[in-house]
Parts: C-alpha cells; structure tokens; sequence
C-alpha cells in the first residue's frame, strides 16, 4: 500500500457505465479537495489512453488489475494519485491541437490540486472488477454505485450500447478471481443485448457484494437512494470519504439534482449505435431530471422484457 496523503486517501467512483459515476464524481469533487479524474482505464480516446495521466496501457475493456503483474499499474497509479502529470509521456503520443488542449487542462488540473494538497478522486467505470486492488493498494476510498437493472438496461437501449462479454473472458485473472464471470460464457458473441447486459449487471452485483464484504474501505451505494434524497445521501458519502461538507458543496449538489430538462440536442446525440465503452458526450455528467432518472427510460422497455430482466436479476 503507498502511504497516506496529508489531504486524505485517494477516492475511486466506480460502478457499470450508466450507474451515475460522472454525477457521484463531480458531486464530491464539489467539497473543493479533490481533482476529478475522469476515466483513465477507458481504453479510448478521449478520456482515456492519456499516458500523462496514467502512464500505462490499457489492452481490455474492464482492464483487470490485482496483485499478480501489478507493478507497471502500481507504478502508473501511484503518479495519477499522487497528481503528478506525465508531460514527457503525454507528448509522445499525443501532439494533435485537441491532444495539447486536454494536456494543458489536465497537467494544469494536477499541479494546482497537488500544490494545494487536494485528493484524485477517479471517477471510472473500467475500474469495477479491479476495486479491490484499488483499495488495498492505493488506499483509496471506493464508492461502488449500484443501478436499479431495469433501468439500466433500459438506458444502455436509449444509447444503442451493447457488451461482448468476451472483453472479461479474455481475461483469465478476472475470470480467475471473480469466478461469476463464467456464468458470461454462454453469451459469447451473442446479438441478445437485452440479455448480456442484464447477466453483465448480475455479474457486476455479486462481484460488488463480495468485494465489499471483503474490504472496509469500499461501499456499496445505490444509485436510486442518491437521487431520493441527494442531499442526506451525499453529506453521508462525504463523512465517509473524508471531505468537508460546505455551504458551496451543498448548493451545488442541491442545483444539479433540481428538475432539468435535457436539451434536445443531447438527446438527439445519444441515438442508436455500438457501445464503443467511451465518449464524454454520453458519460458525462448533467444535471438530471429526478423524476426521470428514477423512471430510468423504462419506456424503452415492453411489459414482457422488463419481466424477462427481473428474472435474469433476480438474487
């Protein structure tokens, strides 16, 4: 484990893509202490393959990261916790003008939080099978999001997003140690997108279940209770994490949960089309419809495949 920071441990959002890890992340980033990071395992460009953040490469989807062959992830970790940006690394692989944009905001974003002493706080999706690692170490505090299924399968139809499971089975670590991941097998290459995102999210709850049974410093939270009552829930995750809760954080996290509309054109960006597992104009956060988010697009949704999720979910 690397040692403690004066400001506090490192902070990791995780959870299936769609679970609400982008509104999480930047709802705690608002305490002021900590420097959002977002995605550094999506293995595309952007957010992710951005060596000066995370000086390694990332081959899989869900990059499994434990203890056998850690030491190039251990190493790359160390630098994006501790907020050091790789400018050097950066520039070997990136120099187009968009590149040097996201290398000035984010080499900037390091150096003020490392001189002002504030925590990374990663807000990634790629990270939930490998949230255990995270917390043994690097210490970080992991806030593991769970979505209701049915509203998460219901989502990742809104977007056109579909999974191959073989992105895990490729894996054999991750199949070793999360051994739920078999259960995928038979989905291997299946056109079924309703049914491998609903066996991926019964996957994602057992390994989220055990993971936290096993580490104190991670914990489970639910999606649905965060946008219930936002205010009560995220005073509670900042005690846990270990930031100050302020006027600035409360008004901020009271703004963003009001009734918003989403504007047409993001709307009609997110249509139909494969999941390539990034893009920040689909993760990333906005304020949200509370009333929506809680329907979660079910009308994407027939009487009979809701049925058919609850039954693929179902402990």
């Amino acid at each position: 484990m690397i040692g403690r920071r004066a400001g506090g441990p490192p902070i990791l959002v995780t959870g299936l893509p769609r679970s609400g890890t982008s509104w999480a992340g930047k709802m705690l980033a608002a305490s002021g202490e900590a420097v959002y990071v977002n995605e550094p395992l999506n293995p595309g460009r952007p957010p992710g393959r951005s060596p000066g953040v995370l000086d390694a490469t990332v081959r899989h989807r869900f990059q499994y990261i434990c203890p056998d062959g850690e030491e190039p992830w251990l190493r790359a970790f160390s630098g994006t916790v501790a907020l050091r940006y790789g400018y050097a690394a950066e520039l070997r692989r990136n120099r187009r003008p968009g590149d040097l944009a996201r290398l000035v905001r984010n080499a900037s974003s390091f150096t003020a939080g490392r001189l002002l002493g504030r925590r990374a706080l990663l807000d990634d999706p790629f990270a939930l099978f490998s949230a255990g690692w995270f917390a043994e170490r690097l210490d970080c505090r992991v806030v593991l999001l769970v979505r209701d299924p049915v509203s998460l399968v219901a989502s990742w139809r809104r977007l056109g997003w579909t999974v191959d499971v073989r992105e895990l089975l490729r894996q054999p670590l991750l199949v070793r140690d999360h051994p739920c991941v078999r259960d995928l097998s038979a989905l291997a290459g299946s056109g079924d997108g309703l049914t491998t995102t609903a066996a991926l999210w019964r996957a994602a709850r057992t390994v989220a279940e055990t993971l936290s049974a096993r580490h104190p410093g991670i914990r489970v939270v639910r999606y649905e209770d965060l946008v219930t009552d936002p205010l009560n829930g995220y005073r509670d995750l900042y005690a846990w994490c270990g930031l100050t809760w302020s006027p600035t954080a409360e008004r901020t996290i009271t703004r963003a949960s009001r009734q918003a509309r989403e504007p047409r054109s993001s709307r009609a960006r997110a249509t139909a089309g494969a999941f390539r597992w990034h893009g920040l104009s689909r993760t990333a956060y906005r304020p949200m419809d509370p009333q929506r988010a809680l329907a979660g697009h079910r009308d994407q949704l027939t009487t009979d495949e809701i049925a058919r999720i609850l039954a693929l979910t179902r402990p």
